[in-house]
């Protein structure tokens, strides 16, 4: 059983990242991408090592970002435009290069600076303050489990319809009654079910669905990561 103690908020970036930085351990699931597709870098003649890497991708602006990226789609055949890593395809996610529809690669360049700042350790990818870990989730892919394609949320109030509403009530049915693969239970209160059902944007579910995700990987051995995970891809959790 995982039993849900609260749920924060931030209004910032900045509020965000202090709270990381706090000298006290934690165990995060993000849900941005923490590395870019290899084919990708290779293509760009990008730096080979994550460290490297990040530290020319998050001093470029996202207009450089867009227009580099841009080109390398432009160069390529249509229905392969972007490239993948190897955690893309059994999760289900967007490529990390997106820049549009979700915009994931300013998600990563915005994200990954606040856990380098705290100090963060992010297996297969970075060494850092084991007593504060960060693992890349993605509460899409716990969600298809029950909900298939159906949606459950969205920040356009004009599509936040009865049929998303009954969609996370079913979602958190599930959760509550432990039938996802990953073998845990949610305890939730009556309140706390009442937010995350009443929360159309899905922001409170899927921080829960990370959760869930993060404390499966607590009791895997190694996070439940593949033997092998790319250095400069990383790994979704669960995928």
């Amino acid at each position: 059983m995982l039993r849900l103690e609260g749920l924060l908020a931030f209004d910032s970036l900045a509020s965000f990242g202090a709270h990381l930085a706090l000298p006290e351990p934690w165990l995060g699931g993000f849900d941005f991408p923490f590395g870019l597709p290899r084919e990708l870098v290779l293509s760009l003649a990008w730096p080979q090592n994550w460290p490297d890497l990040m530290a020319h991708y998050c001093q470029l602006s996202r207009a450089e970002i867009r227009t580099a990226f841009a080109g390398f789609c432009d160069a390529r055949p249509v229905g392969g435009k972007f490239a993948h890593r190897a955690c893309d395809i059994p999760a289900g996610s967007s490529p990390s290069m997106k820049w549009v529809n979700p915009p994931v690669a300013y998600m990563l360049h915005a994200g990954v600076p606040l856990l380098l700042q705290a100090g963060a350790d992010l297996p297969g990818l970075h060494p850092g303050d084991k007593s504060r870990v960060a693992l890349e989730a993605y509460p899409g892919l716990l969600a298809r489990e029950f909900l298939g394609r159906r949606s459950y949320k969205s920040d356009d109030s004009s599509k936040q319809t009865p049929d998303r509403l009954i969609a996370r009530k079913d979602l958190i049915d599930a959760l509550e009654q432990g039938r996802s693969r990953l073998g845990l239970r949610l305890k939730l209160s009556h309140a706390q079910r009442e937010a995350l059902v009443d929360d159309a944007s899905g922001d409170r579910l899927d921080a829960v669905l990370c959760l869930l995700q993060v404390a499966w990987a607590q009791v895997q051995p190694g996070h439940g990561f593949p033997d092998v995970v790319d250095p400069l891809e990383g790994w979704i959790v669960s995928a």
